[in-house]
Order: C-alpha cells, then sequence, then structure tokens
C-alpha cells in the first residue's frame, strides 16, 4: 500500500550463533536487496524478560550490531537502529493498549508458553503480556508491508494485522470523509482520476480484485499527495474510512536446519552453539567433540547419517559430492567420525572468515558502528514522526 517496506527485529540477549545466521541474518542479507529494510535492535523487548539484569543489555547491543555488519548487512541498503533510540514506538504502544481488547494479548500461543519456559523469573508484568502490542507498535510505524518471520510467530502478525484493523474502523471515519476523498481523487490530475474512479466502481460493484490491484499501484505512483489524502484514497477505494494504519504480511522464513552440537535447537540456553565469530580454534575443538551416532562405537562400526548431528551440518555446508562421500563411508564405516567432520570443519570456518574480517573494522574502531546506529535512528525516526502525527490527528490528539 505504501513503499514496500520490510521491518524485523532482535532481542540483544547475548552473542549470535550460526543458528541466528541461517534462520533469519541470511534472509535479512537477501531481503536488503529486494525491499527498502529497517532491522532494529529490540532493547525494550529484552527488558520484558530480562528486567533484572539491564546491565547485561548495553554490551549486548553493541555486539549484535557488529554481528549483524558481519553477517553482511549493509547500511547503504537498509536501516538500522535501536528499538528506544525511537521514542515514538512507545507512544504507538500507549495509544494502541488504549484500543487492545485485554484478552487478545492473553490468547497469544506465546504467552503462556514463555511464562513455563522461564518459569525461573517471575513474568507476571504488563510489560510481558504486553509484549505482542509493542511488537505491533514497532511494526504499524513504519507501515511495513512485509514481516519476516517463522512459522511459530505466524499468530503475532494476525493479531498485528487484527490491531491495525480495529484501530481503522474506530478511528478512520473521520467527520466529511467522503467529501474529503473526493477533494484528494481530483488532486490526481483528471486522467488518472478518471482512472481511479473506473477502477474503484469496478472493485466495489463486482468485487474485482485485479482492479483493487492496479488502482493501488496507482496510488503508490503518486508522490504529490500528503500522507493523509493517500490514507482516505486508499480507504475510499475499499469503501472504508482513512487507511491510517498499515496491515503488514507474512514473509514466511524457513527455519534453521542448522541444529546444535548435541542435536537439539541450537540455544544459549542448551550451551550447544558456535558463535558467528568465534575463533577458529574453539570452533575445531566443538566440532571434534561433537557426538555422532551412538551405534558406532568402534571404527569398524557402520553408522547411520540420519542419527547423527553432524549430518545435519553436512546438509547446510557440503555440496552433493561431499555429502555422497560422508553418507557412503559412514555407512560401509569406510570413514571413522573424524574424518567424516573435517569437511564441516573446514566449510564452517570459510563461512565465518568474511564475517570476522567484516567485523574487524568495527571492532578496531566502534565508532564506526555507533554512526551507523545514528544514521538509522534519525531516518527511522523520520518515518516514525510521520505516522505519529497521523496517528494523533485521528484520535484527536493534534490540538495546540
Amino acid at each position: 500500500m505504501y513503499e514496500e517496506r520490510v521491518v524485523s527485529g532482535m532481542r540483544p540477549t547475548g552473542a549470535l550463533h550460526l543458528g541466528h545466521y541461517h534462520g533469519a541474518l541470511k534472509n535479512w542479507v537477501k531481503l536488503q536487496s529486494e525491499h527498502p529494510c529497517l532491522f532494529f535492535v529490540a532493547d525494550w523487548h529484552a527488558l520484558t524478560t530480562h528486567y533484572e539484569t539491564p546491565e547485561v543489555i548495553e554490551e549486548n547491543v553493541w555486539d549484535m550490531v557488529i554481528d549483524w555488519l558481519a553477517a553482511g548487512i549493509d547500511p547503504a541498503q537498509a536501516t538500522l537502529f535501536i528499538q528506544s533510540r525511537v521514542a515514538e514506538h512507545a507512544e504507538l504502544h500507549t495509544l494502541l493498549s488504549m484500543v487492545t481488547p485485554l484478552g487478545w494479548l492473553e490468547r497469544v500461543p506465546t504467552y503462556k508458553d514463555q511464562q513455563e519456559k522461564l518459569a525461573d523469573r517471575d513474568l507476571s508484568t504488563y510489560g510481558f503480556l504486553g509484549y505482542p502490542l509493542l511488537q505491533a507498535a514497532d511494526v504499524l510505524i513504519y507501515r511495513a508491508k512485509y514481516v519476516p518471520v517463522g512459522e511459530d510467530q505466524v499468530p503475532h502478525i494476525e493479531l498485528i494485522r487484527e490491531i491495525a484493523r480495529r484501530f481503522n474502523h474506530i478511528y478512520g471515519r473521520e467527520p466529511g470523509f467522503e467529501d474529503k476523498a473526493k477533494a484528494a481523487v481530483k488532486k490526481l490530475g483528471s486522467r488518472k482520476a478518471k482512472v481511479y474512479v473506473q477502477l474503484r466502481t469496478r472493485y466495489q460493484e463486482q468485487g474485482d480484485a485485479e482492479a483493487l490491484t492496479t488502482a493501488r499501484a496507482l496510488l503508490e505512483e503518486q508522490g504529490n499527495l500528503s500522507v493523509g489524502d493517500r490514507e482516505r484514497l486508499f480507504g475510499y477505494l475499499e469503501g472504508e474510512g482513512r487507511v491510517i494504519l498499515v496491515e503488514p504480511e507474512v514473509l514466511l522464513t524457513e527455519a534453521s536446519k542448522l541444529p546444535g552440537l548435541d542435536g537439539q535447537k541450537m540455544s544459549k540456553s542448551y550451551n550447544n552453539t558456535i558463535s558467528l565469530r568465534e575463533d577458529a580454534e574453539s570452533v575445531r575443538k566443538k566440532i571434534r567433540t561433537m557426538q555422532t551416532d551412538p551405534a558406532r562405537v568402534k571404527r569398524s562400526d557402520p553408522g547411520d547419517p540420519d542419527k547423527c548431528p553432524v549430518w545435519q551440518f553436512h546438509l547446510v555446508y557440503s555440496d552433493d559430492k561431499v555429502r555422497q562421500w560422508a553418507d557412503k563411508g559412514c555407512r560401509s564405516a569406510g570413514i571413522g567420525c573424524l574424518e567424516c567432520k573435517q569437511p564441516v570443519i573446514d566449510a564452517v570456518l570459510a563461512g565465518q572468515a568474511p564475517m570476522r574480517e567484516r567485523a574487524q573494522k568495527y571492532l578496531d574502531d566502534p565508532t564506526l558502528a555507533k554512526n551507523i546506529i545514528a544514521d538509522g535512528c534519525e531516518k527511522a525516526r523520520k518515518l516514525a514522526t510521520e505516522t505519529m502525527r497521523e496517528v494523533r490527528e485521528a484520535m484527536g490528539l493534534a490540538y495546540t
């Protein structure tokens, strides 16, 4: 509806590992060349579960920014910023809380799951309950078209869509809406106005979805419209009020196929990770001591790759030729487990080498990363300010 922006964030809870890279960062690197992307450090979100240990957040923030840059996120293509430095997120979160039913937050699947998983912490706080609403503000404030998420996060995006829909329903019904929309149509110029009206009629009278898509594209091309007029024309097109907050769409991200060193999900809490910039000797040691198929007690015992965590690394890091060699050698006991692990070690280290190299300049001069974030915060704040101006006006808060 607006620029096809992508918005995504990560909580700064420690060094990023290869699971993060294959599960999210690799996808971010791809997306930054396809869409205008905003990637933010979700430090307020970190406080929802780590509010008693705020001292770890600052160090984690900068470590994570450097990990992003090391992974190939390019500040010339994407906007990188810190959530808490764009205070408008908190303002929109507060205003959305006025209209969001409590039951909507309580039914989010991860709410009770996380409380059970993190039973060692007191999570009976509004911050934890309101986590999905802050997420909604993070996305809606940039009028994002897409949010890249895994399957487990899809309910969160559906909640964001419901919140946007409810907000537009309550506050998009401005007095004299139709007259203002008709006045906005004239600003398109006579030829485009005629096309817009024809497409609107086709959609509203015949349900022609193609006409709706064409009309939206026509509006997206108009650089001379104010934000308010644009909102009115999108709403008028669909027979509604102003579309103040845009309903985002899910951009489904494939789950990381890389397990932890023990075959479970790679996670710091399982102590089974390889961090993005881990030193080479530590990586070698970790992979050499990885558990393998329990059936291979002796070198001469045949094994089953499907029961071996190392095989999962081969599936991510090795080409067909190496995979065939490893599969055959394991099943026939033609190779030992250490031999099987060596190509994985080589491939992991080869993948990490450019990351270490990219990170080094930011480690040598920390002001470089801080300047990137300062620029990103300024760009993000500009977009957020524009949205909040419209939100305040719609909610009757624009008085002086």
